[in-house]
């Protein structure tokens, strides 16, 4: 298994309300050269974690932090105009994201959970992330101590 240091949040960048699937961001992906879709999850807006990438396969989802890193999408981030970033987040995608992300840090404790913007001039995934997830990286941190 690779070392995973990071667990990355992002969002597809679309429309409030509209729906994406795994496929259709796996095309996106295959057009602009990418070997299989980036991320390694995708929370649609009920709330279904689909599987991406393999979390074994190196990701495609953060410039320079793909190798040691896991990127989690959900649907959205974008106003129904696409003019303005915000978070889009459904009740079901928000719990969706807080189960995986507890999951994966049983797997991997040290990892820290970040935003894409933490690494990038983006504002994706349109939140921020490191303070919204602080209770989950701190409480497997008081577990490790």
């Amino acid at each position: 298994m690779r070392r995973i240091d990071q667990i990355i949040i992002h969002c597809t960048a679309t429309p409030a309300g509209r729906e994406t699937s795994v496929d259709e961001i796996r095309n996106w992906h295959l057009q602009r050269g990418f070997s299989d879709i980036g991320y390694h999850f995708v929370i649609g807006l009920d709330g279904c974690i689909e599987d991406g990438r393999p979390i074994e396969k190196i990701g495609a989802h953060c410039k320079g932090k793909n190798r040691h890193s896991i990127g989690i999408c959900y649907v959205g981030g974008m106003d129904k105009e696409m003019k303005n970033w915000i978070d889009t987040r459904t009740p079901e995608q928000c719990l969706a994201l807080e189960e995986i992300l507890w999951q994966l840090k049983g797997l991997f404790p040290h990892a820290g959970i970040y935003g894409h913007n933490n690494f990038s001039t983006k504002a994706c995934p349109s939140f921020d992330a490191v303070e919204e997830y602080k209770h989950i990286t701190n409480q497997n941190d008081a577990h490790n101590v």
